[in-house]
């Protein structure tokens, strides 16, 4: 959802039975770099602050699958361009979908996508991450943000709510009723109010939040595999569970990892005071 539901509708739009194709998809508008070990994939739609279209979102799926198929690539961030994050989705294209047009093109593929990706997800977020976009930031395991950003969920202001994890995750992170005033008034909040309210992981200065989350993703990169892949289901799943469950997936989590040889080898490693050389296995 836009910050600005008027000049969204202003521009015209494919119909919504018209999927982006690969084709379509082209890395014009979604365009990835590597930084070592990390997988830094920037949005680029600046005339619109980055909005989300169908095109967009498709060019975005390829691209996290391309980065969770490489083996050089061990962390992924995600970001805007020309000071924005994302902000919003494109309501000219939504506004003539119906309920199976949104199932059919399966709209909401793209968090789902960045939810279920197998490596550490970033967002680096400056300017405005607003419906869609906030729900694409709080889709990543963290959330490096400009301590002058705003985030919000405004779909109420056009008839609609937050359907991509909005409600919930504000729910989950911020408590029932941060998350109703947020949801049912619409307003924007302010990075410094998200990050006290655990929206966001870090505030860094203006201008600074793609280089942070760079530094964070390749110190990540450098942790053994498996464990990361442990801590985050098992923060993931435990957040949904009771506290007794959730203990117990933590739990069989840290056992299994003493079947790994990165446990071997990270613990010879540090009574032999070197550094570990972990391989993922």
């Amino acid at each position: 959802m836009s910050m600005n539901p008027a000049i969204e509708a202003t521009t015209p739009a494919a119909p919504p039975n018209t999927p982006a194709t690969p084709a379509e998809a082209s890395p014009d508008v979604v365009r990835t770099q590597r930084s070592g070990p990390v997988a830094v994939i920037s949005i680029h739609r600046p005339e619109r602050r980055n909005a989300l279209n169908m095109r967009i979102k498709q060019a975005l799926v390829e691209a996290l699958q391309a980065a969770e198929d490489d083996p050089a690539v061990s962390a992924v961030v995600l970001t805007g361009s020309e000071g924005y994050f994302v902000a919003g989705t494109d309501i000219a294209e939504m506004a003539g979908m119906s309920p199976a047009d949104h199932v059919r093109l399966e709209t909401g593929r793209l968090f789902e996508v960045v939810r279920g990706l197998a490596k550490p997800t970033i967002a680096a977020v400056e300017g405005y991450a607003l419906g869609g976009g906030c729900e694409l930031a709080l889709a990543c395991d963290m959330i490096v943000a400009a301590d002058d950003a705003q985030f919000g969920q405004p779909e109420i202001r056009v008839g609609i709510m937050p359907g991509a994890g909005g409600t919930q995750r504000l729910l989950r992170s911020a408590g029932r009723y941060k998350a109703l005033l947020w949801t049912l008034l619409g307003e924007n909040i302010p990075a410094r109010e998200a990050y006290v309210a655990n929206l966001v992981s870090e505030l860094v200065a203006p201008g600074q939040a793609l280089e942070r989350a760079v530094a964070i993703a390749t110190r990540l990169a450098g942790m053994p595999p498996l464990a990361v892949q442990a801590i985050r289901e098992a923060v993931r799943l435990g957040g949904d569970v009771p506290l007794e469950t959730a203990l117990a997936l933590e739990r069989r989590y840290f056992e299994r990892l003493f079947a790994s040889e990165d446990q071997k080898e990270g613990m010879q490693a540090f009574l032999e005071k070197r550094r570990p050389q972990y391989k993922g296995r």
